[in-house]
Parts: structure tokens; C-alpha cells; sequence
């Protein structure tokens, strides 16, 4: 095996292996800083541009700079500024009709001369557009054609050769980032519009509201805390899917106890089978954990897994039940380390730490 070969072979062992991909991240990362400080009035004008637009930013690039294209068209619709992405190929064959007056176009080319890109300034300039350019050099056909142009200069690519876009593909969408982000904030987006927009996947559902996502009151069983144990299991059945707990309110219908299945089987295991003609008042759970509505679902299930829970009654401004959140429904939202074991509902106290929250509207009353 020649010399060559030799030290090309080993470039594939661990140690070499990990060096590179460092030496490439941090390659990139050194290129960041340099385009973070490059950025200056530019960037403010830009970020007026998309914050006063009256239509849509409309994102366009070809090639590796079509793809972070893409992703900073998501990001900006997804932070509350309207967007759609256009393919300069496709611009030509019909989709510039999508074009209005008022419209940005945040155009992407890190040679500035890109032949797909150079071809459609003069249509968009007759369309009435504003163009806000990405570019490598503001003295490119691209960054001389553009009403605001971001320079992101000189930048060295990661590639081996020199060649793959990487580090200039990097820097495109940082800035991408950074002007959906500042626009964002300067429309004070805030985490209810987030929610409004994302509500697929478990982060919508951890955003939503309680009340979004709680088995309504009539699927709940509920019922007069003055009955008997076996009262209640008669008069508080639904059909359908079952809770696992009833709620019991008071002669003015505010929640004042939880009764469970596992409250239940502990009467039975205790071979108490006389107090199913008790009151459930004495056996039941006083003040359980609550939670108010209008709270989020993440406040909900934080609750659920660090208090180890089943079931949270949901109550409005005066504690009476208004649903309740089952941890069967909401269980792929659990932390790892929340899983839920024995059920329990003994309150928490006052200015209690839950997470990253403190429960405030579960409010312990005594009787």
C-alpha cells in the first residue's frame, strides 16, 4: 500500500474523525461571530422592510441556497410574518402571478450572480416589489439591484475543497434566523399566537389551553359529596370511555373532594366493604389538586408528573369542576422521568414549584 493510501485510511479512525468534524464546526462557528459583527444598518433595514410589510415576504434562491431558503420561509411564517417560498426556475414559468405590490422578496445568493436569480431582478423591480438581498457582496449584480442588501462578506467554506456551500449556507440562515426573530419580536409575537400556529404535535399541545384538551363535564363523572360510596358509583356512571376518579362537589357545586378507582380498591383490600354505605365525604380526598381554566397544557401536565397524579379536575374562577385532564389523554406529553405511579392528590403547598412553574390557581381551601 502506497504512502498515500496509508495516511488517507487513516483519516477514518475515531480520533481523526472526531478532529475533523470539530475542526469543521467550529469553522463554522468562527464564521458566524465574524458575520454577527459585520452586520450593522442593513440589518435594521431589512428588518423595517419585513416588519412594514403590507403583503407577504416571498423567499427565493436556487440550489443549497433554495433549501435554507425554505427553512427561513418556515421560520418566518411559523413567528407571525406571512411568507411563501418561490423558485426562481418556476418565477419564469408562471409563478410570479403569485407576486403582489406591497410584497417583500428576500432573495438568497451567496455568489450574488447566481444566473437564475440575476434573471428574474429586472420582472420583480417591474412587479413594484422591495427586494431585501443575502449576499455574499453588496457590489453584486444581486446586492447592487437590491433596495436593502445584507453583506455577509468573505466567508471561507468547510469543505475540504472549498467547494460544498457550508460555511456560507450556515451564515445565510443564521441571518435568516435573526431577521424572523427580530421581526417577530418587534410585532411582540407572543407564546398564545405560537400556539395559534402551532397546533399539531406535542408542542401545540403543550401550548394549548386546558380547556382544549379536558374531557368536558359531562364525560366526567361527578357527583353531591353528601352520597354514599355506593350512591356515587350508581348515580355518577357515563357511558364511554370512564375517568378514573369522580369528582365531588359541595351544595354549591364547587369541587371539594376526589374520589378514585384506586380509593376504591383500597376499601376492598382492606376488607372495608361496609363503608360503600358510608358518605363518601369521609373517605374521599379533600382539596384535591386543581387547576384553573385558561391555564396551559404544559403548566397541566408538569402538575401530572411531578405531583405523580392521575387525574386533575378542572375548575373555573369560582371552583366549580368544568372538566377534567386524564393522564391517559396527555401521557406522550410526560417528561421521561415524570412516569406516573401510585395516584395521589394530597395539595401542594402554597407558592408550590412545579418545573419551571409555581402553582398558583390550584388554590388549597381548608373545610
Amino acid at each position: 500500500m502506497s504512502t498515500e493510501a496509508v495516511a488517507y485510511a487513516g483519516e477514518w479512525n475515531s480520533f481523526e474523525q472526531l478532529r475533523l468534524g470539530r475542526e469543521i464546526i467550529r469553522a463554522e462557528s468562527k464564521a458566524l461571530d465574524q458575520v454577527a459583527a459585520r452586520l450593522g444598518e442593513e440589518f435594521c433595514r431589512a428588518v423595517q422592510c419585513l416588519f412594514h410589510c403590507r403583503g407577504e415576504v416571498i423567499v427565493c434562491g436556487i440550489g443549497k441556497a433554495g433549501i435554507v431558503g425554505q427553512k427561513i420561509m418556515a421560520t418566518l411564517a411559523s413567528t407571525g410574518t406571512p411568507a411563501h417560498f418561490l423558485h426562481p426556475a418556476e418565477a419564469v414559468h408562471g409563478d410570479l402571478g403569485r407576486l403582489r405590490r406591497g410584497d417583500v422578496v428576500l432573495l438568497l445568493s451567496q455568489s450574488g450572480e447566481t444566473e437564475e436569480i440575476v434573471r428574474l431582478l429586472p420582472m420583480l423591480h417591474e412587479l413594484g416589489v422591495t427586494l431585501v438581498a443575502i449576499t455574499a457582496r453588496s457590489d453584486s449584480a444581486l446586492g447592487r439591484s437590491a433596495a436593502v442588501t445584507i453583506e455577509l462578506g468573505t466567508l471561507e467554506e468547510a469543505c475540504f475543497l472549498g467547494l460544498a456551500p457550508s460555511t456560507s449556507t450556515t451564515a445565510m440562515m443564521a441571518v435568516g434566523d435573526a431577521l424572523a426573530l427580530v421581526v417577530s419580536r418587534r410585532k411582540r409575537f407572543r407564546r398564545e399566537d405560537f400556539a395559534r400556529l402551532h397546533p399539531g404535535g406535542n408542542l401545540g399541545l403543550k401550548l394549548s389551553k386546558v380547556e382544549d384538551l379536558m374531557r368536558p363535564l359531562p364525560q366526567c363523572r361527578v357527583a353531591r359529596e353528601d352520597r354514599t360510596i355506593r350512591e356515587v358509583l350508581i348515580e355518577a356512571g357515563r357511558p364511554g370511555r370512564r375517568t378514573g376518579a369522580t369528582m365531588l362537589v359541595d351544595a354549591d357545586g364547587r369541587l371539594s373532594g376526589i374520589f378514585t378507582d384506586s380509593d376504591l380498591a383500597r376499601l376492598f383490600e382492606q376488607r372495608r366493604d361496609g363503608d360503600l354505605d358510608g358518605p363518601v365525604a369521609r373517605v374521599m380526598t379533600r382539596n384535591p389538586l386543581k387547576i384553573a381554566v385558561g391555564t396551559r397544557m404544559a403548566e397541566a401536565v408538569a402538575l401530572l408528573a411531578e405531583r405523580k397524579i392521575s387525574e386533575l379536575p378542572v375548575v373555573d374562577a369560582e371552583g366549580r369542576p368544568q372538566g377534567l385532564i386524564d393522564i391517559t389523554d396527555v401521557v406522550a406529553l410526560l417528561p421521561h422521568e415524570g412516569a406516573v405511579t401510585e395516584p395521589s392528590h394530597s395539595a401542594p403547598s402554597a407558592g408550590t414549584a412545579v418545573g419551571p412553574w409555581r402553582v398558583i390557581s390550584p388554590a388549597v381551601e381548608e373545610r
